[in-house]
């Protein structure tokens, strides 16, 4: 969603802005290519991104996977073992 918070500064960023004082006129141009490099640049950083969490979640996995548990009872329990149907 954040993305899209980014998108009109890109947009923005993408636009090109001249004055002609002779002509006393503003001209505004879309430049495409700027748009794609920087359109490219934020997926190359959003897979970069999402590689990083997933080799971060692989990790904890694993310590996770590998961790022994050792459980002290300090009571005694007693269990009805008898099983009605």
């Amino acid at each position: 969603m954040r993305i899209l918070i980014a998108l009109p500064l890109l947009a923005l960023g993408a636009c090109q802005v001249s004055k002609d004082e002779a002509n006393n006129t503003v001209t505004a141009t879309f430049n495409q290519e700027v748009a794609g490099n920087a359109l490219q640049d934020v997926q190359n950083t959003s897979e970069n991104v999402a590689a990083g969490v997933g080799n971060e979640i692989k990790r904890v996995g694993d310590r996770i996977g590998n961790t022994d548990v050792s459980v002290n009872v300090d009571t005694d329990v007693k269990t009805n073992t008898t099983n009605k149907q």
